[in-house]
Order: structure tokens, then sequence, then C-alpha cells
């Protein structure tokens, strides 16, 4: 299974995908940031960051995606603008018939590092030793996003083939349902 991790942010999104499964060793596809310059009007760069995410899903094909869930934090605007950007990737994976799976800061940490509340460090180490990388991966919003899809891996990726058979099988019944209509 293929999970596209996403760590939304406006000026700074982080992008990873891993490919594995539970109970499986995971490995390392790609990881990456989009930038988006701050003196743009938010509309603009919203629109600079699907371009980049669907470049991503075309390139990678992953099976779902992962995103971050927003918590709440005193910087109101802060939490504004990346709650603008989780949106962008579960319209684009929606678009696509991908599951969606928003996992805490507080699960990531747990699943990557064993403690919840494992600082910044602690998970970027972790991923980059779940991953074998020689080098841990920066900015720590590239390691958040892998973090994400290893989490979504490990713990999300039964809910995500339920989903995906679920799904499947709607399909089924409903062209099902079209075809006896038809008769």
């Amino acid at each position: 299974m293929r999970v596209l991790g996403v760590d939304p942010g406006l000026t700074r999104c982080g992008i990873g995908v891993v490919e594995g499964g539970r109970g499986r060793s995971v490995r390392l596809v790609a990881v990456g940031v989009v930038r988006t310059p701050p003196g743009h009007p938010t509309a603009q760069r919203l629109l600079y960051l699907q371009d980049e995410l669907e470049t991503w899903l075309d390139r990678f094909e992953p099976d779902a995606v992962a995103v971050e869930q927003v918590f709440a934090d005193v910087n109101v605007a802060s939490v504004m603008t990346t709650m603008q950007a989780s949106a962008v990737p579960m319209l684009a994976a929606a678009r696509r018939g991908l599951p969606v799976t928003l996992h805490t800061p507080t699960s990531v940490k747990a699943a990557v590092t064993g403690s919840g509340r494992a600082d910044k460090a602690q998970v970027t180490a972790m991923v980059a030793r779940i991953l074998r990388m020689e080098t841990a991966p920066k900015p720590a919003d590239a390691a958040d996003a892998l973090a994400l899809a290893i989490c979504d891996l490990w713990h999300g990726g039964a809910t995500n083939r339920l989903a995906l058979a679920a799904a499947s099988e709607r399909a089924r019944l409903t062209a099902a349902g079209h075809r006896a209509v038809a008769q």
C-alpha cells in the first residue's frame, strides 16, 4: 500500500510518500516541502499548493492520503491558514476517490516513537530510522509528513482498505441496480 502524508501549512506544506503495510517494513518513495510566498494572496497560494499536490498524486499514485488534523492554538490566524491548507489535500483525494484519514499530532507521535509526547527531534530521528535514511528529512514539515504516512500505514491501513472495499461494493451494487432497472 502507498500513502501520501501531508503536514498542512500555507507557507510550508510537508509532503511524503511511503510504501508498506501493517507488519511489513516501510519504504521511502519521496519527500518534499511545498513553499508559498507569504506576500501573495491566500487564494493564489492555495491554488499553487493544489497544483503541487495534484502533481504528487499523479506522479506517485497513492492508495490513500493521510493529513494532520488541525488543532486549536492561541494564534487564530495561523490556525485558519493551516485549516485552509488542510482542505486542499482532502479535496484532491476526494476528487480521485482516495480515502483520507486525519491523524492527530499525538497519535502520529505515538505511532512513530511510542510516545504521544515526543518532540520534533524524536519524531524526525525515528522517521529516519524507520525509513533507513542516511540523513534525517528536513525541515520538520517533511519529517512530519512522512510520520503521518507511516502512522497511516501502521494504524490506518486496515481502515483504508475497508473503506476502499466498501466503496467498491457500493459501486458494484449501484451498477447492478442500474442494469436491473434498464432490463
